[in-house]
């Protein structure tokens, strides 16, 4: 029977970096030494050379720990989904040489002071991991086949290999089974490259990142789908955030946070004392200041390195396309239909892609607008609805952290359009109510008939809304 096996990702090197796999079996082991079968490194990182499960491994079938079942023996039904669950800080103790073997763990210092003699440094750490810097003269090795990889960089079995990982746990079982066909003095790093680097041992940062720029953005680099690549090209993007209250507060702060080069910030207005219950990226010594200018400063403390340009203007028909054909995308953060509107006929003219949030008491809404290749705000509300029908927070109030609920998550649309991943909120609006803590997504299609987007040729024209949002004739002429 088949089952499902979930691979941690301090295990899914081993694995051809899968987080999900398949495996035949009808007991636990059975199904683990099925895919041991399949990934000989997987075999080496989870089982004991006596065939015993590594004791800071942990196997769960749903949510029951096999160890209060039957262990490896526990029957597993067609199905089932098995969890490794691993130490979080770690695991071994026991992985020693055998007697007058050269040790099959090193210290930095100790190889530090080998390199000199010769030591070969393979490197076998995932893409993204090498974008957090290198040991200077490593050679790379492929993660997925790294014993191979060393067959193939060392001719030589007596010459000392050490294996490098990002923590030193992936190449540990690589070291044994290469010790395992004859080379003798194969090693592991102990603690790994980040042990090296927090020695202060010397390495290489990726290109275009200094030591300041690879710490903060660390977390990122790990990830395969950002990366160096990824990185840099937050770092050249340009932003346009419509409004910098409740919704553009976190998104302000978290694609500063993140990296984003360039934010521009439109609003007009100052910092009142009832903004501060939800405007977060305000405060109560900015307290009449103009809100671009206390957003300005509170991105500065956050990322001196974010570029901020202030529009402390109101946005409307004169100005829109000034000021939005100077970024790559428009994050909708406005409090009033008419700039909605006006913000998605200025983006179907200039196809520029607008991250859509709203909220209202206690719900929100995000979206994603992509002009032409998805539905635009007119197809999801052809006009606005009557007056009293949605009134303003200042009205009927709202939750403090609901903002920041759905402003977190057009930060993250923002960040996944600029990067070029994921699946973005193209064609579907997702809801959000902080009553019953309940997301629901809606599919939303493009109107056939929209008077903003149902022609290509025919580009909305740009018209300064009335509070209704009516106007006879959308079209250029």
């Amino acid at each position: 029977m088949t089952i499902t096996v979930r691979v941690p990702a301090v295990l899914r090197a081993a694995v051809e970096g899968r987080a999900e796999m398949t495996a035949e079996g009808k007991t636990v082991g059975e199904v683990l030494r099925h895919a041991a079968a399949a990934y000989p490194g997987f075999g080496g990182a989870v089982f004991e050379s006596n065939g015993s499960l590594r004791r800071f491994l942990n196997v769960f079938m749903g949510d029951e720990d096999v160890r209060y079942l039957q262990g490896l023996d526990t029957p597993v039904p067609e199905g089932a989904v098995l969890v490794i669950l691993p130490a979080a800080a770690g695991g071994g103790g026991d992985e020693g040489a055998g007697p007058g073997e050269p040790p099959l763990e090193i210290t930095p210092a100790e190889l530090e002071s080998r390199l000199p003699a010769g030591a070969v440094v393979a490197d076998m750490r995932l893409e993204a991991e090498l974008a957090l810097g290198v040991l200077p003269g490593a050679h790379r090795v492929d993660p997925e086949g790294p014993e191979a990889a060393v067959a193939g960089l060392v001719a030589d079995r007596e010459s000392e290999v050490v294996l490098v990982c990002e923590a030193g746990v992936r190449s540990l079982p690589v070291a044994r089974e290469l010790r395992a066909r004859g080379y003798r003095r194969a090693a592991s790093l102990a603690g790994g490259f980040d042990r090296w680097r927090a020695e202060g041992r010397p390495w290489e940062p990726p290109a275009g990142f200094d030591a300041a720029r690879l710490a903060r953005y660390s977390r990122h680099l790990l990830l395969g789908e950002v990366g160096a690549a990824g990185q840099r090209r937050l770092l050249a993007s340009r932003v346009l955030l419509v409004g910098a209250g409740g919704l553009g507060s976190p998104v302000a702060l978290y694609l500063a946070a993140a990296g984003v080069g360039t934010l521009g910030i439109v609003d007009a207005d100052v910092v009142e004392e009832s903004n501060l219950q939800r405007q977060v990226i305000h405060d109560g010594e900015h307290l009449g200041r103009l809100k671009v200018d206390s957003a300005a400063e509170a991105i500065g403390r956050l990322n001196p390195e974010v570029t901020v340009v202030r529009h402390p203007v109101r946005f409307g028909a004169h100005n829109a396309l000034l000021l939005m054909a100077d970024y790559d995308l428009v994050v909708d953060a406005a409090d009033n239909f008419p700039t909605r509107y006006l913000m998605n006929d200025a983006a179907l003219r200039l196809r520029r892609p607008v991250v859509h949030g709203a909220v209202f008491r206690f719900e929100g809404q995000a979206t994603v607008f992509l002009p032409y290749r998805g539905p635009c705000y007119r197809c999801l509300f052809p006009a606005p609805p009557p007056p009293g029908w949605s009134p303003s927070c200042a009205e009927v109030g709202v939750l403090g952290v609901l903002p920041g609920i759905i402003g977190s998550i057009q930060a993250a649309e923002a960040l996944k359009l600029l990067l070029g991943i994921g699946e973005p909120l193209v064609g579907r609006l997702l809801t959000y109510d902080a009553l019953t803590q309940e997301f629901l997504t809606l599919r939303v299609r493009r109107d056939p008939s929209c008077p903003a987007c149902a022609d290509e040729g025919r580009v909305p024209a740009l018209v300064e809304y009335d509070d209704a949002c009516r106007v006879p004739d959308l079209q250029a002429r």
